[in-house]
């Protein structure tokens, strides 16, 4: 009984072991961004870095109602493609434009900020944060405007 047992289930084991060890390689897409960080807490020399010209620009005054931009430039001074993933404003008076494509090592990009002063008075101080793929991970950009009525102007 124990030997036709094992004649049963002996072939069953070695066709799971033959199945299980074939090693196909899979195709992992060309676009797929590259982590730095590895679960060790170790870093590789091959990262982006980004590096901005300036971090904050002040428009002036600005008369109620007024829509201004600028363009922040920026850098990938690293050893890898740079891509921003994500850039958020701190409010929905602030939108930008930015660059899409991977950046390459020495390459340059540009983060657009446009403001509404429409409904806004006073002095403004506004963020945007640029969240990329290398190093710093997070950089935040300030802009800042004194709205003022048109009669006060």
């Amino acid at each position: 009984m124990k030997k036709i047992l094992f004649n049963l289930i002996a072939p069953f084991i070695v066709f799971v072991l033959i199945i299980s060890c074939q090693n196909e390689q899979k195709n992992i897409p060309a676009n797929l961004v590259n982590n730095p960080k590895t679960a060790l807490g170790e870093q590789s020399n091959e990262v982006s870095e980004i590096s901005f010209t300036t971090l904050e620009h002040d428009f002036g005054r600005l008369i109620h109602g007024e829509k201004v931009s600028h363009i922040f430039k920026f850098k990938n001074t690293g050893k890898a493609d740079l891509l921003l993933s994500k850039v958020s404003a701190s409010c929905g008076c602030t939108a930008s434009k930015f660059t899409k494509e991977p950046v390459k090592p020495g390459h340059e990009g540009t983060v657009e900020v446009i403001f509404d002063s429409n409904g806004q008075r006073g002095i403004q101080n506004k963020t945007v944060t640029v969240i990329t793929n290398g190093r710093p991970q997070n950089t935040v950009l300030r802009i800042k405007a004194q709205v003022t009525t048109p009669e006060s102007y």
